[in-house]
């Protein structure tokens, strides 16, 4: 076990690993649509690519959710084979979320010999779901077009 510390300096070094490894612009909070974001997760059991959709007004959490299921054949077709949908993702803090997600399992942000696999799959999915995003976006961002 690790004490808070040395938890947040292994943090620190792994992110600027991935950064150095990797240095690109990643779209995460700027997908131009108001609480919809990508985002990065590793813990000491897997890692996670995360589109997450948390808009406060559940009416248009579920229009942006259903919109993005509504391509669900083509997300899994062409970019993320692996990906996992979920309507109401519930937080730890008891939060009602939309996930769409893809992880790769058995690996640690404490473990550094699994660091490089961990950067590959950040790299090769985030890009993908990018892809996938840029692709659709306007689809998306639209509320007027129904699902």
């Amino acid at each position: 076990m690790y004490s808070k510390e040395e938890a947040q300096a292994i943090k620190k070094e792994f992110w600027i690993a991935f950064a150095e490894a990797y240095p690109r612009k990643w779209m995460l909070y700027d997908t131009k649509i108001k609480d919809v974001a990508f985002k990065f997760f590793v813990d000491n059991k897997k890692a996670q690519i995360i589109l997450e959709i948390e808009p406060k007004d559940d009416e248009k959490r579920k229009i942006y959710y259903e919109k993005i299921e509504s391509l669900k054949t083509i997300l899994l077709d062409e970019y993320l084979p692996e990906a996992i949908f979920e309507r109401n993702f519930y937080l730890d803090n008891g939060k009602v979320v939309s996930r769409i997600w893809v992880e790769k399992n058995n690996v640690s942000i404490n473990n550094k010999s699994t660091w490089n696999a961990i950067f590959d799959f950040f790299n090769t999915e985030m890009s993908n779901f990018e892809y996938f995003f840029y692709e659709y976006e306007d689809y998306i961002k639209d509320l007027e077009t129904n699902t």
